[in-house]
């Protein structure tokens, strides 16, 4: 099975990015991780698009996502919200319009997010659903929200045992969902 993991961040010190390093290193057998970084996609202009079409960055994304069986979005957290590179990630990737369904339309999804305060990306994820459902995403019923990531996932250092257990488990839990 193959799973494409978007990194909502651009920072190079992502916890969300070491949280999918973290996905590929406990994936369940048979599952394998694409990690998808954001950096390669131009803030959406509708007059980019008519000019110059769709970004490179942005049908490479498209595809790796088309040929998934399932996706995982892991976002950050930024005032309450999910970051603006995710979603305009995801408008970009809904143009053109006929694109929107064969890309996100049915496909099992799953949110997760680490962060170092208190609250796990709660709101990030919880933002992201009005537009998840919008797509037409099959929604994964449960989430990865990681507090204190900062200390479970040290840079450098070892990952937290209790947390390589609980990302092993939401994933055992994804792939029997996208198997349904």
């Amino acid at each position: 099975m193959k799973l494409i993991a978007i990194s909502g961040s651009l920072r190079k010190v992502s916890l969300n990015t070491r949280l999918i390093d973290l996905m590929i290193e406990v994936a369940p057998d048979g599952a394998q991780i694409d990690k998808a970084m954001l950096h390669e996609i131009p803030l959406y202009n509708g007059d980019l698009e008519e000019q110059q079409g769709i970004p490179a960055g942005v049908e490479s994304l498209r595809q790796r996502i088309k040929k998934a069986d399932g996706m995982i979005i892991v976002t950050p957290e930024y005032n309450a919200g999910m970051p603006g590179v995710l979603k305009n990630a995801l408008d970009w990737l809904t143009r053109p319009g006929s694109e929107m369904k064969p890309t996100f339309g049915h496909r099992p999804t799953a949110l997760a997010g680490a962060t170092p305060g208190a609250f796990g990306t709660a709101f990030a994820q919880a933002g992201s659903l009005i537009n998840l459902r919008q797509l037409g995403c099959n929604l994964y019923p449960d989430y990865l929200r990681i507090s204190k990531a900062d200390q479970l996932m040290p840079q450098g250092g070892d990952v937290d045992g209790k947390l390589r257990q609980q990302v092993a488990e939401f994933l055992e839990g994804f792939v029997a969902f996208v198997r349904g």
